[in-house]
């Protein structure tokens, strides 16, 4: 959970840095953008079952780390911060969190013929039935 926290201040960084930095227009732009994007999905995979959301984040951490040669921008600090930003997400986003819970599998549960929520919750209501008369 502590690196959804983080990715999440990282977010609120990029947010923030161009104020505080004086960053150029290409590089403010960039961090209004992807850091309330960061931020969001961050603070969606902070919860089990949409652990899974912190995937989402490697695509941004991978455009902090090429956009300042594509954007063009123009300030050394804009540069160490957003390739600094993109690395440290994408480390935070390959840690895995404790997973304590089944939530049924997902969509992909739809198509299967035995879940593993069903699996999981293995009691029918035959076998209910088949108790109460036993007792």
């Amino acid at each position: 959970m502590w690196p959804r926290f983080i990715n999440i201040i990282i977010g609120m960084w990029l947010m923030a840095a161009p104020a505080l930095l004086r960053y150029g227009s290409a590089a403010t732009d960039n961090g209004h953008i992807i850091g309330p994007v960061l931020a969001t999905f961050s603070a969606i995979a902070i919860w089990e079952a949409t652990r899974n959301v912190r995937l989402w984040n490697y695509p941004l951490g991978i455009w902090l780390l090429i956009a300042p040669w594509i954007l063009g921008y123009d300030n050394t600090i804009a540069i160490v911060s957003d390739m600094g930003s993109g690395v440290l997400i994408l480390i935070l986003s390959s840690i895995r969190g404790k997973v304590a819970q089944q939530f049924g599998g997902g969509w992909r549960a739809l198509w299967t013929n035995h879940p593993k929520h069903m699996k999981i919750n293995s009691n029918t209501k035959e076998d209910t039935l088949r108790d109460n008369n036993i007792n």
